[in-house]
């Protein structure tokens, strides 16, 4: 087992990750995932388990925080009457097919592989947060019929490969036809909930050789890591809705992109070994 003083280190930098991963759900829409994902890859190699399945530990107990985050978020929204159902109700099956056959391909890959995945989505979600503009349109409503049927497992597929919510890919998408950016926030945190339940189920059926597995690991999620984050997400999620309807976020969102975009370059060097 690790050491007590390196046990606590890490609890207090999770502590910290997961206050700062609930106000970005709320806030920003982007989920806590993109954080928490290359967080817990430090945390849990710093402690000694850097094995070939750990990519797929970190995206198991980042989506299932994703899970409790999600539903906080979302509730908090539908008070404010943000939550746009018919989007949601029309997406779902998409993106709950698109989660599992996540799951599916992580399982398989190895973690540098998933590093290396990792990188380049968050580059280029890094990117559109920093250049993206608000007044860019794709069309005047969310797709239905063959784009839905394609963009909506795809949305599932890739945030399960990155181990975030669907607000990454999805408030983008959402923005780009039409939809107004506090609704978008408060749908895509329903998105979240649409990826994370049905990834979780099936990475709590994965087995992790217990050689890399993190002390208390059911399946791929350390449940450790799990509470602590949670811990903290539940206090600071509706910190971070009240801000999104009190404040406008853009000039913090070019900060986080520049954040994101060089977490990805690190991991991406990872990946390349460098």
């Amino acid at each position: 087992m690790p050491e007590t003083a390196l046990l606590l280190q890490m609890l207090a930098m999770l502590l910290v990750i997961g206050a700062f991963a609930g106000v970005l759900a709320g806030l920003l829409g982007v989920g806590g995932g993109i954080v928490l994902v290359p967080s817990y890859f430090y945390a849990f190699k710093t402690l000694g388990y850097d094995g070939p399945q750990l990519m797929q530990i970190c995206l198991a107990t980042s989506l299932a925080t994703i899970v409790v985050t999600s539903l906080r978020s979302v509730l908090s929204h539908n008070r404010k009457g943000a939550v746009d159902w018919a989007i949601l109700r029309g997406w779902a099956p998409g993106i709950a097919a698109g989660a599992v056959l996540g799951v599916l391909v992580a399982s398989m890959l190895r973690s540098v592989t998933l590093q290396g995945i990792f990188g380049v989505l968050g580059l280029v979600i890094g990117l559109y947060l920093g250049f993206g503009r608000g007044h860019w349109r794709l069309g005047a409503e969310m797709p239905k019929g063959l784009r839905r049927a394609v963009l909506s497992p795809l949305m599932g597929f890739l945030s399960v490969l990155m181990g975030i919510g669907g607000g990454s890919f999805g408030v983008p998408l959402m923005s780009l036809y039409g939809t107004p950016i506090h609704r978008a926030v408060a749908t895509a945190a329903g998105f979240g909930m649409l990826i994370a339940v049905p990834s979780v189920a099936g990475f709590l059926l994965l087995t992790v050789d217990p050689a890399f597995r993190p002390p208390f690991t059911l399946g791929a999620v350390n449940l450790v890591a799990f509470a602590v984050t949670i811990a903290m997400t539940l206090i600071t999620a509706p910190w971070g809705v009240r801000l999104a309807h009190a404040m406008d976020p853009k000039p913090l969102k070019r900060v986080f992109a520049v954040f994101i975009t060089l977490v990805a370059l690190n991991m991406l060097r990872k990946a390349l070994g460098f």
